[in-house]
């Protein structure tokens, strides 16, 4: 169900048509997968990727993350079926959490125990999709189906500090980061899965690590633009405190230092950038998922300059 073969990927933004558009030219460029978010009330990335594989052949198309408290696990499972066959296989499922705050007040969930929680939902996709069929009964779900036949359909799941690292690696098909600096990737996120993993008796899962990438030489401007198109993730407790983890304790203050900023994006020259990706995967990451940081007055230059980086890189 896993894979470790390394591949760089591509996080796809914007409306469902403009998605599209952007998993099509992503594959023209030679870029290996496609992964989208679904949060609140937006367009949902499941069925976006269910137009993007009819209109595609070759590119991975993965999910990270759909939330888990709005959708029951056998819901989430039809959907999957579908874009497993629509997609000829190249569909993977991130799931997740998603945040306290968001959750209850999109849909005024009781947010609690959020990786019990998530245990549960992988059982059950896992149990379902794989095997074919589920008979689970727990605190958080009931669930009992049986699908035509298994599917080869790995089930991700998001993760952040080392608890969530630990679950990856004793439940998941692998474990998709967000903003987590490179350095507490290798030195925390990667031990926490490894050992985990030899705890249940399994292989550890594969790392897929979110970069936020620029193909710009002016470092200010870099960190500018990350500062304006990312100030969010600073402001929420569970990731300030995984960069206060990661020795950042500046985080506190809810602001994005630079050193902060240098530790999780990898930006400068087509060099540099390339670089920096191959370092990032020496680490231990499996697979990276780019997040391009637009710079400069053109933004779909900047998008087009730091996509065709990415699809020319050849990985060692």
């Amino acid at each position: 169900m896993t894979s470790t073969k390394k591949r760089i990927g591509l996080a796809i933004t914007g409306s469902p048509s403009e998605a599209v558009a952007q998993i099509e030219r992503a594959e023209e460029l030679g870029v290996d997968a496609a992964w989208l978010t679904t949060g609140g009330a937006r367009p949902d990335g499941l069925t976006i990727f269910a137009a993007a594989a009819v209109k595609t052949s070759r590119i991975l198309l993965g999910t990270s993350i759909v939330p888990t408290w709005p959708r029951h696990p056998i819901a989430v499972a039809q959907q999957v079926q579908v874009l497993h066959q629509l997609s000829g296989g190249r569909f993977r499922l991130g799931m997740g959490p998603s945040h306290r705050d968001g959750m209850i007040h999109a849909f005024g969930v009781n947010f609690r125990a959020p990786l019990s929680h998530l245990r549960e939902y992988l059982r059950i996709l896992r149990a379902l999709l794989q095997q074919g069929e589920v008979d689970f009964e727990g605190r958080f779900y009931t669930a009992r189906g049986e699908i035509d036949a298994p599917i080869d359909v790995p089930v991700m799941a998001s993760a952040l500090r080392r608890r969530s690292y630990e679950l990856c690696g004793e439940e998941a098909d692998g474990a998709i980061s967000w903003v987590c600096p490179s350095a507490y990737l290798r030195d925390s996120a990667l031990p926490a899965m490894t050992a985990a993993a030899q705890r249940a008796g399994r292989p550890c899962p594969p790392l897929v690590a979110h970069a936020i990438i620029a193909v710009d030489d002016d470092a200010n401007a870099v960190r500018n633009a990350v500062r304006e198109q990312m100030a969010l993730y600073v402001t929420l407790p569970f990731y300030a405190q995984m960069f206060v983890d990661a020795g950042f304790p500046e985080a506190q203050s809810g602001k994005w230092s630079d050193g902060m900023i240098d530790a999780v994006a990898i930006h400068g020259s087509r060099e540099q950038v390339a670089s920096g990706v191959q370092r990032l995967f020496s680490y231990g990451v499996t697979e990276i998922i780019a997040s391009p940081v637009l710079t400069g007055p053109d933004a779909n230059a900047s998008w087009e300059r730091t996509v065709s980086a990415l699809g020319g890189i050849r990985l060692v």
